[in-house]
């Protein structure tokens, strides 16, 4: 390898996905998330915490009909000079966040993030003045703050989009700590620190630290490997079979060789791999997953400890709980239960003595998950069940999961936003599939009554209180039955400081910092 030097104001990373946009109203996967945080600003935003914080808006409030926003005064779009009215830059306005979001209602932006306006009435994005928006809802809505902190919703600058037409997915005009300098879409882009940024350090210190970020575009993972390693990126993000035994140790620690270089951040991430049990009784009668016994019995003969430290090396959490627990109001993680002998003996009360009457039955899931399904088929066999490992293309298992044609199968969840209420909405009946994601057709008169008043009641506490009721009724009811949680795992340089790593797994690279190194 060529020397190289290491520049301290420099932020170098891998996109072995490239960049195809960075229209934030296209913002749809992680790789153009990042991009578009560090180019844009929301009203709102997440705390790694998962706490919603002021940003372009620095206070709101709520009232009868909606949320009335406040804006900040002095936070400005990053000049264009090639834009008329940009040539310097320009304060954001009220009117400027009626246009942006407005803007994902467009059918010729046709935007993926226009359901983040479900709730809001049509016309109901109002400027009152230069400084106050208010925006009307259909119904009461708490987690509707939580929307506004996606990508989506980042406020964009009129003129620009209108002076660049298709052109705007290569022209940014933002208000984030970054700006565009130079994008070659097959080979890198580079983003310069916006001078004009308008936050501060609590030292008073202008952010970004940081003078430009760099970001490679090479497809293939062992270089994208190599180049942390020998100090080229100082980060990576997540784990690849191809490197994760020399990067990791058998507890699922950071291997000694490389802790002298670089360091490994870890948090739970807001997803959930679960198998799903369809427990209606309509084109399944008499199916013995309908008895909760059953399913509560499936649950306690997974050893999930086991499969995330010797087939996932700890890189996910195991847990018989649905809802992560880095969501705000989740409960506190505890160890999932493993007990077979509690498991026969809820076999045998539903009338299944070692397994005996049970039918054989199969799980659907794809080849990704082939080892894991066949450790829990372990289990179950234990118990004296007959299990087949159903594996088809990722296609055929989405439209066998939403057609009811599987009765067990395997999936996961993803929350679209940082609320548990993303997570509940899977045991709704008004979401049965195919219309819905409630793939298991699981319905309960308490938990959808408990789930009514939580949309009705802003106060977090009190909610959270009514999400930790609907909580246990799905832990006791056990329609899916949870196996783990993945974390967001992030490799990063020693060389850098201030790095924070949260639940969402948004690249925050406001308050980094780096040394300089020579390879």
């Amino acid at each position: 390898m060529a020397d190289f030097i290491d520049d301290e104001r420099v932020f170098r990373y891998n996109e072995s996905a490239g960049i195809t946009t960075l229209d934030p109203a296209h913002a749809r996967s992680l790789e153009l998330m990042w991009v578009t945080d560090a180019l844009y600003d929301g009203l709102v935003e997440l705390s790694p915490e998962l706490e919603i914080k002021p940003a372009i808006a620095k206070r709101w409030e709520w009232d009868e009909q909606g949320v009335v926003f406040h804006l900040r005064k002095g936070v400005m779009f990053a000049k264009q000079e090639d834009v008329i009215g940009l040539e310097s830059g320009r304060e954001v306005v009220a009117s400027d966040v009626v246009y942006s979001l407005e803007r994902l209602r467009d059918p010729e932006v046709a935007s993926p993030g226009e359901w983040i306006l479900d709730a809001v009435q049509e016309g109901g994005i109002i400027a009152l003045n230069d400084s106050t928006v208010r925006i009307n809802l259909n119904d009461e809505f708490p987690p509707f703050l939580g929307l506004l902190t996606t990508p989506y919703a980042s406020i964009v600058a009129k003129e620009a989009v209108e002076a660049s037409g298709s052109d705007f997915r290569s022209k940014p005009a933002g208000t984030g700590p970054f700006k565009l300098a130079w994008w070659e879409e097959s080979v890198a882009i580079v983003l310069h620190r916006n001078e004009a940024y308008w936050e501060k350090d609590d030292a008073g210190l202008q952010l970004p630290y940081l003078e430009a970020v760099h970001i490679d575009f090479v497809p293939d993972m062992g270089s994208e490997y190599l180049g942390l390693i020998q100090g080229r990126y100082d980060f990576m993000s997540g784990l690849h079979p191809a490197y994760m035994e020399d990067l990791m140790d058998l507890d699922g620690g950071l291997a000694v060789k490389h802790k002298a270089n670089l360091s490994l951040h870890r948090i739970p991430f807001l997803k959930t791999d679960y198998i799903g049990l369809l427990v209606d009784d309509n084109p399944l009668l008499g199916s013995p997953f309908r008895d909760r016994r059953v399913r509560q019995a499936l649950s306690l003969s997974i050893d999930r400890i086991s499969i995330a430290k010797n087939l996932r090396r700890n890189s996910v959490l195991p847990s018989d709980k649905f809802v992560p627990p880095s969501l705000p109001g989740a409960k506190e993680y505890s160890s999932p239960i493993y007990d077979l002998a509690r498991a026969r003996s809820l076999l045998k009360d539903a009338g299944f003595p070692n397994g005996e009457g049970f039918p054989e039955f199969e799980c659907g899931t794809t080849s990704d998950y082939v080892d894991i399904c066949a450790a829990i088929q372990h289990g179950w066999q234990a118990l004296g069940l007959k299990v087949q490992i159903d594996v088809s293309p990722p296609s055929v298992h989405r439209e066998n999961v939403a057609t009811s044609k599987s009765m067990m199968f395997k999936k996961s969840w993803l929350a679209d936003y940082a609320d548990s209420e993303n997570f509940f909405g899977l045991f709704l009946e008004k979401n049965f599939s195919p219309g819905g994601p409630n793939y298991t057709h699981f319905k309960n008169n308490a938990f959808e009554a408990l789930y009514q008043r939580s949309m009705s009641i802003s106060e977090e506490d009190v909610r959270w209180d009514l999400y930790a009721k609907m909580d246990s009724i799905v832990h006791d009811e056990m329609p899916v039955i949870p196996l783990f949680h993945d974390q967001v795992t992030h490799f990063v340089r020693n060389s850098i400081d201030g790095w924070i790593v949260s639940p969402v797994n948004r690249l925050e690279l406001r308050y980094v910092k780096k040394h300089t190194t020579k390879q």
